[in-house]
């Protein structure tokens, strides 16, 4: 029986595998606005982080007109104009549903806004499965732990019972700060290397592997 209740998902990277449309569409925001192409490596290292902060540190902007015209640039090219396929990774609904029926709630902190958020589980038909989110409209932007400290007092589950899943290092220090136990994973946008600094209790390579370590 796991010591966990509450089990809080990042999503890009850690549950869906959008990593190239976002990349894609920041390159194509960036061409629009006629700022330098930031490569791929660039992008991947911001995705986690609020969009309008994670354009400001890409892009080093301080004016807010100019960000506001990136941040536009790139809604207009993920909602209408990239095609990049963004499927959930392989065995993740099967774990949403293993998780739930042995009793966990489950959430999801994630620096996507609300809109993003709602469309990715329409598109996934995944909502279901989860009791709360909070999103980059609701709190303050990774690494703050503030989206982690709402969803603890909504829910009513302390700290000791609870465990982050996320693919960057901004998932593990939120959940460091605040000392909840974090999964890394592997497969998404940061190294292992680099979430290993922020000594997580597991570092997974597939998210099928998620409730084996719950198990332990």
């Amino acid at each position: 029986m796991s010591k966990y209740k509450l089990v809080i998902f990042d999503w890009d990277g850690t549950v869906m595998d959008s990593a190239a449309k976002i990349i894609s569409c920041m390159q194509t925001a960036a061409k629009a606005c006629d700022l330098p192409v930031p490569t791929d490596s660039e992008v991947g290292h911001i995705i986690g982080i609020s969009l309008r902060k994670a354009i400001k540190i890409l892009f080093s902007l301080s004016d807010e007109t100019k960000t506001d015209q990136v941040v536009d640039a790139y809604k207009e090219a993920f909602v209408y104009q990239d095609s990049t396929p963004s499927p959930l990774f392989d065995g993740a609904e099967e774990v949403f549903a293993a998780l739930k029926s042995n009793g966990m709630t489950l959430a999801v902190a994630t620096g996507k806004a609300r809109r993003g958020l709602v469309r990715a589980w329409e598109q996934t038909n995944t909502a279901h499965y989860f009791s709360e989110s909070r999103c980059a409209d609701d709190a303050e932007s990774k690494p703050s732990p503030d989206m982690l400290l709402q969803l603890l007092e909504v829910l009513q589950i302390s700290i000791e019972e609870s465990v982050m899943i996320g693919d960057t290092t901004y998932d593990m220090q939120m959940a460091q700060t605040i000392g909840m136990d974090r999964v890394g994973v592997s497969y998404g946008v940061h190294a292992q290397l680099h979430l290993e600094k922020y000594e997580p209790v597991a570092i997974i390579h597939d998210i099928r592997e998620l409730p084996t370590v719950f198990e332990r």
